[in-house]
Parts: C-alpha cells; sequence; structure tokens
C-alpha cells in the first residue's frame, strides 16, 4: 500500500484527502462549476469520484492530495495524477473552490505534484485532459509547460477534449 505524500510549498500543504473534505468537493461537483469535468453530477456520482481519488493510491501508487492554506488552514481545492479505465494515461488535474480561483493556487499545487509524481514514481510524462471551453485550464497547462498532443488518446466520453503533455523536466529524465 502506497504511503499518501504530504507536499508543502510556499503557499500550500498538499495532504491526503479527509472526509472534512466531502462537503466542499460535493458543492463543486453538483454544481455548474464542473461542468468541465462532465457535470453538475449527482450527490452519487460526486462521492464516488471522492473515492475515486483516494483509491488510486492504494491502486496506482498516486491520486489526488487537497490544497491547504498554510496559514488559515482552509482547504482550496485538489490537485491530483488520475488514471484507471477512465484515463487512458496519467493525468495531471486540478479542480479550484470558488474562493480560491485565480490566485495561482493551482499552478504551484500542480507543479509540486508533477515535479514529485517526476521525480519520485518515475514518470516519464503527464497529460491534461482539458474541455476546450474550459480557457483558463488551457491556459493552466500552457504555464506548466505542457504542450498539445493531437495524437494522444482521449477519455471515453470526452473526444474532444485537448490533451496537453507534460514532458518530464530534463533533471529527472
Amino acid at each position: 500500500m502506497t504511503t499518501i505524500p504530504t507536499l508543502h510549498t510556499e503557499r500550500l500543504i498538499l495532504r491526503a484527502p479527509a472526509m472534512a473534505d466531502g462537503p466542499d468537493y460535493h458543492a463543486l461537483m453538483i454544481s455548474d462549476r464542473a461542468l468541465y469535468m462532465g457535470g453538475p453530477h449527482s450527490t452519487k456520482v460526486a462521492w464516488g469520484m471522492f473515492c475515486h481519488d483516494v483509491a488510486l493510491w492504494t491502486l496506482e501508487g498516486h491520486g489526488a492530495l487537497m490544497m491547504e492554506d498554510r496559514v488559515t488552514e482552509q482547504c482550496l481545492g485538489q490537485v491530483g495524477i488520475n488514471h484507471g479505465p477512465l484515463f487512458p494515461e496519467k493525468e495531471l488535474g486540478w479542480l479550484v473552490y470558488p474562493q480560491a480561483e485565480g490566485k495561482g493556487y493551482a499552478y504551484e499545487a500542480a507543479v509540486a505534484l508533477r515535479d514529485w509524481a517526476f521525480a519520485v514514481r518515475g514518470l516519464k510524462t503527464l497529460v491534461s485532459y482539458v474541455a476546450r471551453p474550459n480557457v483558463r485550464s488551457i491556459r493552466l497547462a500552457e504555464r506548466l509547460g505542457a504542450v498539445p498532443d493531437a495524437t494522444a488518446a482521449r477519455q471515453e466520453g470526452d473526444p474532444d477534449d485537448l490533451v496537453f503533455r507534460h514532458p518530464a523536466p530534463s533533471s529527472h529524465a
């Protein structure tokens, strides 16, 4: 069984999901803010997604981490590495709660988890699946150094998503 890491950035603690994180996660997933993630979702589906994010640590050796403000201890969202039958490749993904949007938290968290994935897990590449209208996530993927990969496999049910490939940093290659 994989131990879920705790990662630290300048402003964040990236930590294992906890039951206390469920209500905010649920609120996001049942709202229109989940539109680019296949939502809004039912409570049942949102719970399944939350459990999937936790279960991946045991099944795949990676999964989701919650973004917690180091000062206030407020949960601001989530960053994760997805895989399994729903994702053709290992995917670096993120979601930010409304009060934290536009402050660079997703970038900070994604850099930390991406670097952990390459250095500790030994991954050679990651992708991010992004809905075409999701301009903010497209910009974030590009800011992270990811480039569009028109030949990459798409998620089932989301054939129109863009796929951005995150190459391993040369220091980890």
